[in-house]
């Protein structure tokens, strides 16, 4: 399969050498053109002042969160410890069997090994928790960890990183309920293959209360939001980014180098998506603890050289987040754009990490949904407030940022930042960057795979369709000036969040009788461990 990628690359090239030097603006001008309604209809912002404006998509975003906290019981809170011993697979042998089978009866087994005794009626599913977590978390730790960040605080200040931790907080919640729905409604495929996300959700679900024609809508609807959204802010905008840190890194400006690294990014993300979300998940399990522990460590470097000055920081962010002095908007200013960067940075609500949370191996669907709790704390709560904290302590004497001004390029900030305890690590942070592109680019080809079977039909065809149309645009991305196609393509992201969010509240009910069937399950194993029952995990 392999020989098509390269056979597609090859006879594209031409073609994008003459775009890149002839058509690139017009390309984006007619795009602008044909599709400024749509994006100024998603990002519309609601005045409120006349100082600030809250986009309506962030105000669905933000409230489907509270009200998940709310019905859920802060489940964002109490499922924490639950969430970490799931991903340490404590509870992998009642997922694989079901609890009652493994501890319903506590009597002990003189004979044989009750493993050994059991049928084939192990659960579906094709990754471990941890795989599903780290696929899923591939496609939002990124750019916006280390960019978006700098621009949030550039015109939110300091305090925009309080509310960005709470927007990460109340985002765990939505994550908990829309990866749980994920699991509960995916399909199988005789060969294994699983298929789920709100696509499946929504027209099965909403079929159960009665409501087919309307879930049906909405599943097209999300469908072709995430095909869009998988080909542009997925996909062309991260190759674009890399490419253009790459291109800048080794002073390549000028030429075709943009085109060129393209190429190779393609045949990269070729080799691994030919794969599924098998391979997709082993390559992730180590490429995004790698980056992620790499940039974090570099984080806690710069903090504990200025260790005397992480009170101070704090400090400075929690009365920047009440006041809001000198920033245009005051404080409800402050308040927006935190809570913006934490929504946009995560996901949560968005629907698509329900897409990786599905493959998932378990009998009960509130157990991802648990696991999936843990993606907004890691992405907003840890990476972004790091990334907040080193800005704002290595810019205490407002050396290369000045509070309230908005900046463009938010991963120079970043590096300079970074550069100021050690020196050179702007190097580093542009492989990083490159990294959280291709690790965000196989994500999304998963995604967008995932509404095109559903709205085309399954089968190695229509994969083969979408997987080569993908390259394509890993290619163009790389080559070309994405302006309006960019714009569009986001605006596609955050249009998921409306059939998303509807579905999501209405099969709210059926969501907690899930959480009460797992912890339920959870219950029983340890009561019979309590009894002294043997626990089968190391036989899993």
């Amino acid at each position: 399969m392999k020989k098509y990628y390269l056979s597609l690359i090859t006879l594209i090239t031409p073609f994008l050498i003459f775009a890149q030097k002839t058509t690139s603006e017009k390309i984006d001008e007619t795009f602008k053109d044909y599709t400024g309604w749509f994006v100024d209809g998603i990002f519309y912002e609601i005045p409120f002042s006349e100082y600030y404006q809250i986009p309506w998509v962030l105000i669905v975003l933000i409230g489907g969160a509270l009200f998940f906290t709310i019905y859920f019981r802060f489940i964002n809170i109490t499922g924490f410890r639950t969430a970490i011993r799931v991903v340490q697979g404590k509870y992998e042998d009642i997922e694989k069997h079901g609890a009652n089978t493994l501890y319903g009866d506590v009597t002990p087994n003189e004979d044989e090994n009750v493993i050994e005794t059991l049928r084939d009626d192990s659960a579906h599913g094709e990754v471990s928790h941890f795989q599903a977590l780290t696929a899923a978390l591939s496609a939002t730790v990124g750019l916006g960890n280390i960019a978006g960040v700098a621009v949030a605080l550039s015109i939110g200040g300091p305090g925009a990183t309080f509310w960005m931790i709470l927007a990460g907080l109340l985002g765990m919640a939505s994550k908990f309920a829309e990866c749980t729905l994920g699991v509960k409604y995916r399909d199988v495929g005789e060969d294994g293959t699983i298929y789920g996300g709100p696509m499946y959700y929504l027209t099965k679900g909403l079929k159960e209360k009665g409501l087919k024609g309307f879930g049906k809508v909405l599943a097209i609807l999300f469908s072709i939001f995430v095909i869009g959204g998988s080909f542009g802010g997925g996909n062309m905008f991260q190759a674009n980014q890399a490419a253009a840190q790459f291109v800048k890194l080794f002073g390549l400006e000028g030429g075709n180098a943009g085109l060129y690294f393209g190429i190779v990014m393609a045949f990269l993300v070729a080799i691994v998506i030919i794969g599924g979300i098998k391979r997709i998940a082993k390559v992730t399990e180590k490429v995004v603890p790698f980056m992620a522990g790499i940039y974090v460590l570099a984080a806690l470097i710069i903090l504990g050289a200025n260790f005397t000055l992480i009170d101070d920081a704090f400090a400075l962010i929690y009365e920047g987040a009440f006041s809001g002095l000198g920033i245009a908007g005051g404080l409800v200013g402050v308040m927006i754009q935190g809570i913006r960067r934490g929504a946009f940075s995560n996901e949560a609500g968005v629907g698509s990490a329900a897409i990786a949370h599905s493959a998932v191996r378990t009998k009960y669907p509130a157990s991802e949904g648990i696991v999936a709790l843990l993606e907004p704390f890691v992405d907003t709560v840890v990476i972004c407030t790091m990334t907040a904290l080193v800005i704002v302590i290595t810019n205490f004497d407002g050396s290369f940022m000045q509070y309230g001004v908005e900046i463009k390029e938010g991963v120079e900030i970043t590096a300079q930042a970074f550069d100021t305890v050690i020196p050179h690590f702007s190097v580093i942070l542009t492989i990083a960057v490159i990294l959280f592109a291709f690790s965000t680019m196989i994500s999304w080809s998963y995604y967008g795979m995932q509404g095109w079977v559903f709205l085309f039909g399954k089968g190695k065809i229509s994969d083969l369709a979408y997987k080569i149309l993908f390259l394509f645009f890993v290619v163009v991305g790389a080559s070309i000036s994405l302006g309006a196609v960019i714009n569009f393509s986001d605006a596609m992201i955050f249009a998921m969040v409306v059939p998303n969010i509807i579905g999501v509240i209405l099969l709210s009910p059926v969501i907690k009788k899930e959480l009460n069937k797992y912890m339920k399950a959870i219950n029983v194993k340890e009561e019979a461990l309590d009894e002294g029952a043997e626990d089968l995990t190391k036989h899993m």
